[in-house]
Formats: C-alpha cells, structure tokens, sequence
C-alpha cells in the first residue's frame, strides 16, 4: 500500500496549468447585421480597429470571450458574429453528456446549412460574402488602417477568403478544420475558392500581407497536408506555428489537442501556446495599432 497524504489532491489542484481566462457576454453589445441574404446577430466591445473573432464549434462560449476580451484590451474593437450554437452558453461546467449532445446537434445543423460548405473542395463558404460585408461595415464604424479577424476551428478558413478584401490586414486561422479530412485530398485543401485563394497569394507577393495559421502537431482534424498546401499557395505569406501535443493543457475537452487559443491554452508565459496567442496580439497591433500611432507620433 501506498501511503497518500489527505491534502494530496489539494496540491494538485494547485500545480494544475492556468487555463484560458473566461469572458462575460453580458458585457458585450448586440445588434442585428443582415447583408446577401443572410442575418446574424453580433456582439461587439471595446473601441479601436475592428477584429473579427470567428468562434470554434459548438458557439460563442466563455473561452471564446476570454480571448475577445484580449483583443478589446489590445486596443481593438473585438466584433463576434453569432453563426451557429447558442451564444454565451457556458460549456465547462456544464454536464459531459448534454454538452456532447448539444454539440454534435450544432454540428450537424452547420453541417448541412447553406451558409457553409463543410466537406466540399476548393470552394469558399457562401456565409463569406456576409462576413466581407461585416468587414466593410465595421470598418467604417470603427476606423484604422483595416480590419483583424481570426477563424477558429469551423470558422479557420473563414479568415483566409475573406482576406480578398484589401481591408483584412491580420488574417488568422486558427485550427482551420474544413474540409472535413474524408479523404487525401480533403487533408491537402482548405475551404478557399481557388480564385479567392489567388487573390490572397497576390496580396501577399505584392502587399506583403501575412497569414497566420496555428495548429497542433498530430490533430486529426488540422493535418500537416493542409498547412504544406497553404505553404504551397502563399509561399513566405504564410506563417506556420505548429505546437507539440505535449504542450496542450492537461483539462482539455477532446482526445487529442486542438483548440490553440481557447480550450487547449495553458495560460503562462514561456509556454507554447501563450506564445502563439502573443502573436496574434503581436500581428494585430503590428497591422491595427503601430500604423497610427506611427502616423500621430509624424504629426
């Protein structure tokens, strides 16, 4: 036998990793946004250059908050467009069977939506069109040099076709997961028309735009084909951080790291995935933030 003291558990609680910070919705604003055909409702807080925050599945939740709240804290205008789920539903807490259930139920529905293109090729999602129309208004709303915006999961890939729009300055896809990988050449895609695509490699070649794409090594549903194809594509516009399993956090919610800036963060300096949530702060306040500040500083 195998003696352990009584406060054993107790020090490991203590030890745990801090995890991502949790937002609070009540503390953001809502309107009604509706454009091509499509309507949404949005949540928007904070002042300054406007960025996009594209939530993962199954919705907007406490994590996906916690990091619009850095974004707002950066100095920005952190704007979550309410696709799918139910928004503010707090999911860790919550029991594990009812929170599988309600996320396979948002799954499926997004899945066969009209709004999204979840298993086809080459081919952007037609819920882009509204989010580039989401862009434009935002930006004239708020200001700046241009507009962030960040896709997580569902959404990763959301945040590369919408960098047609010359206004997207720091586009980022974080875990971008679609198309589902069914096959070898689902894995080695993305879901990005090949003529948005062009126009985001010109964008690069030409404007010195960069994308951002964050993953953990090993994740099923983000495989190294699809970051090597996106190297391929944008060539030194596309910037890969690529995270060992090893350094996801110990509470994550699937088998296998996944979610870089939320569920999966351990929240410490020095650690893998706190360095790739700082730069995507870094790439926001380099392309939002320094230009104007630039600019008054030449006044």
């Amino acid at each position: 036998m195998v003696f352990r003291p009584l406060w054993t558990p107790y020090l490991r609680d203590m030890a745990k990793p801090t995890a991502a910070p949790l937002g609070d919705l009540s503390t953001y604003e809502r309107y009604h946004f509706e454009r091509d055909g499509f309507a949404h409702a949005v949540y928007r807080k904070g002042a300054g250059p406007a960025v996009l925050v594209l939530t993962e599945m199954p919705g907007i939740s406490a994590q996906v908050l916690g990091f619009a709240d850095r974004v707002v804290s950066l100095g920005c205008t952190a704007v979550l467009p309410d696709m799918f789920g139910e928004a503010g539903r707090e999911l860790l807490q919550a029991n594990r069977l009812r929170t599988i259930a309600y996320a396979a139920r948002t799954m499926a529905r997004a899945c066969i939506s009209r709004e999204f293109s979840a298993f086809a090729l080459g081919k952007s999602s037609p819920i882009v069109g509204w989010l580039r129309s989401l862009v434009e208004h935002e930006h004239a709303r708020c200001g700046g040099p241009g507009v962030g915006v960040v896709g997580m999961c569902f959404t990763g890939g959301f945040a590369l076709a919408m960098a047609t729009d010359p206004r997207v300055l720091a586009p980022v896809l974080s875990q971008p997961s679609l198309p589902f990988g069914i096959s070898a050449r689902h894995k080695r895609s993305i879901d990005c028309s090949d003529s948005d695509l062009a126009t985001v490699s010109g964008r690069c070649s030409k404007e010195g735009l960069r994308v951002l794409g964050l993953r953990f090594k090993g994740d099923p549903h983000v495989t190294a084909e699809r970051f090597h194809y996106l190297k391929e594509k944008l060539g030194e516009g596309f910037i890969a951080v690529e995270i060992p399993q090893a350094a996801r956090h110990p509470d994550g919610a699937l088998p296998q790291a996944h979610s870089v800036l939320t569920n999966d963060l351990i929240d410490e300096p020095g650690q893998p995935t706190r360095d790739a949530l700082d730069q995507v702060l870094a790439l926001f306040r380099e392309r939002l933030l320094e230009p104007t500040l630039r600019e008054q500083s030449a006044v």
